[in-house]
């Protein structure tokens, strides 16, 4: 190749390189357009926002709406603000996503390791369950919940997050496990290791990227809920997202809209925090996912 030709081909590419890279620095700043609009108005005193700029920073910065929001703000009827039901979504979310992914795991391990008859058929309808609107289970789990003297209660809601995403949890776990080499197993078995030694040193330690994809999804669905919150929490049990609705509905009179903000971003900060760690392991937990699978 001559060396006009190439200089016109490396140009080629830096052009198209440069159209990329702005294009998705575009959409980039349209889609966090809302969420600037969020933190520069929850840092605005109330007056500052009613002249309806939503896009200037403020003249006046403040983090009094983040303090109102967190402890002091009207929710019902006692001034508590958002902070003892984000205590109940943490007591809520983490033995939820623990449960469903370790249960998850060993549904994996089972219908792919430890074939039985008609474990596709099993697979077949944890599948399904994936699919089933959350509004059609409502009047069975409350039903079930009663029974079991869990209604109103955050160990309630936790069964509900665990049996709803068990489905999901399974699929992952399932669908990574079914590449694992088997002779692996096969070899364990003979040389007499049990059911779950197999599970535990075998299986366990290589499931890391499928784990933190597990989890990260887990985590997501059950902190951001609110129909299942909303359904079946009790007073003490109210999780976060039901919380910061109630902070919403509750606002009579002067909306207070930079409380508002902040209540929505102290809402979603934990899913932020745990994409922004972690985002990169949850790309590569899927990718590697499905290349084994």
């Amino acid at each position: 190749m001559s060396q006009p030709s190439a200089d016109v081909a490396v140009q080629t590419n830096r052009l198209v390189r440069i159209a990329i890279y702005t294009a998705l620095i575009v959409l980039a700043v349209y889609y966090l357009l809302p969420f600037y609009v969020m933190v520069v108005n929850s840092l605005k005193p109330l007056d500052e926002i009613r002249e309806g700029d939503m896009l200037a920073l403020p003249r006046q910065w403040t983090i009094a709406p983040w303090l109102s929001a967190w402890s002091t703000a009207q929710i019902g009827v006692e001034p508590t603000g958002l902070r003892p039901y984000f205590m109940n979504s943490i007591f809520m979310v983490v033995p939820a996503v623990a449960l469903s992914t370790i249960l998850g795991a060993l549904n994996g391990y089972v219908l792919t390791k430890w074939r039985f008859p008609g474990h596709n058929l099993v697979f077949g309808m944890m599948l399904l369950a994936c699919f089933i609107p959350f509004q059609i289970v409502l009047i069975p789990m409350a039903r079930v919940l009663g029974i079991l003297g869990l209604a109103g209660t955050t160990w309630g809601l936790v069964l509900v997050h665990t049996v709803y995403g068990l489905g999901f949890t399974t699929l992952f776990f399932r669908n990574y496990y079914e590449a694992f080499p088997t002779e692996l197993v096969r070899a364990a078995q003979i040389d007499g290791a049990s059911f779950f030694q197999i599970f535990r040193r075998i299986l366990l330690p290589s499931s890391g990227p499928i784990i933190v994809v597990t989890v990260i999804w887990q985590f997501t669905n059950v902190w951001n809920d609110f129909l299942f919150g909303a359904s079946f929490a009790d007073v003490d049990s109210v999780p976060m997202t039901v919380a910061l609705n109630n902070l919403v509905s509750s606002s009579t009179g002067v909306k207070e809209y930079n409380v508002h903000f902040a209540g929505a971003i102290l809402a979603a900060l934990p899913t932020l925090i745990v994409y922004v760690v972690s985002g990169r392991y949850f790309v590569r937990g899927l990718m590697a996912g499905a290349v084994k699978g």
